[in-house]
């Protein structure tokens, strides 16, 4: 009986994992269409201010720079009084913990105390969520509140570094990723540490209403961003810009020539030093490779240029240094998993 109910639960989680594989970028856009996603961020006793505070600027903040709102922000807790981590301040006059069960988008609470179990009201909360299809963020130790809950078995995940060796011993079933600043599984996100909410928030916005969206929330942060090749999130991870002044204005340089055929041994000769130097340096600063680094930077262009209206891939490929549309269509799908017209149906111009 054991097995067979091993066996059921086996093909459950199977069954669950293939829906949600199979909802499509696209299919998550749709949400939009009827008005504003709804983001509900869970307090809860002793969380960190500094993730709740970047989850209300990236999902909070009016942006009338936009035209437009892009998310519909909550913030709610299970009691009317929450003391924040180390009793820095009390929180009060948010909504309460039902605020959640309308969350198209749900944030877990975090803290620090990771031995201490979360609230059952809490984990209830988020299984409900987690049931229905809302989408799940775990902000840091946030992703501590999902596995207790349940939901992480057999997906992937991140968490602190400092707590990787706990959360492994604690959830073997989950697939920590310790070396990344946030994991994108569907409709499951998660964080590595306080200022990779940022990171992940800016890759939501993104992933929600494309590239120019997502770049103008960027500036107002005053928040670089830059893909990483090496990942397979939707566009891009953002990364700190780079403290070598010699690698950054061969960046500049190569990114008003991305049309031109530049070669890894082009950038070497711009910055004066050996291919291998500059591999050395990229890894060192910007935690990738020089060609994976053109790469994503071809497609930021291609994608902005898709955004713009331009319909003839072609074209696209052309002016990005892309060269073909057929290899558009695989650089495009290896980085988001959709292809040019369907990212074109969903991040460019209204038609009409």
């Amino acid at each position: 009986m054991a097995k067979e109910s091993s066996q059921s639960q086996s093909q459950s989680q199977s069954r669950a994992r293939v829906r949600s594989e199979s909802r499509s970028r696209a299919e998550d856009r749709a949400v939009f269409a009827a008005g504003a996603h709804r983001v509900v961020a869970i307090v809860d006793e002793n969380s960190n201010p500094f993730e709740l505070g970047c989850a209300t600027e990236v999902f909070g903040l009016r942006r009338p720079e936009l035209g437009r709102e892009l998310y519909d922000f909550t913030l709610c807790s299970p009691r009317p009084r929450t003391l924040m981590r180390d009793g820095f301040f009390t929180l009060t006059g948010v909504a309460p913990l039902a605020a959640a069960e309308h969350a198209d988008t749900l944030i877990v609470p975090n803290r620090p105390d990771i031995e201490v179990p979360r609230r059952p009201a809490v984990l209830d909360a988020v299984r409900r969520a987690h049931a229905r299809g809302a989408r799940l963020i775990g902000l840091c130790s946030g992703a501590f509140t999902l596995a207790e809950a349940g939901v992480l078995d057999g997906r992937r995940a991140t968490a602190h570094w400092q707590w990787a060796d706990s959360f492994r011993a604690r959830f073997p079933a989950v697939r920590l990723e310790s070396d990344v600043l946030f994991v994108d599984d569907g409709d499951i996100l998660t964080a590595a540490g306080s200022a990779a909410a940022l990171d992940l928030g800016l890759h939501v916005v993104r992933r929600d209403h494309g590239a120019e969206i997502a770049g103008a929330v960027s500036r107002r942060l005053v928040f670089a961003a830059h893909r990483d090749g090496g990942q397979r999130q939707f566009v891009e991870r953002p990364i700190p810009e780079p403290p070598d002044r010699s690698l950054a204005s061969v960046l500049s340089w190569a990114q008003e020539r991305l049309d031109s055929p530049l070669t890894v041994a082009a950038l070497a000769a711009r910055a004066a030093v050996s291919p291998a130097t500059l591999h050395r340096r990229f890894q060192a600063q910007l935690g990738t490779t020089p060609l994976a680094w053109l790469t994503a930077e071809r497609l930021t262009l291609a994608c902005r240029l898709i955004e713009g209206g331009e319909s003839r891939f072609e074209v696209v490929a052309r002016r990005s240094g892309l060269g073909t549309a057929a290899n558009l269509r695989l650089q495009l799908r290896r980085a988001t998993g959709i292809s040019p017209s369907a990212y074109r149906r969903r991040f460019g111009p209204a038609e009409g």
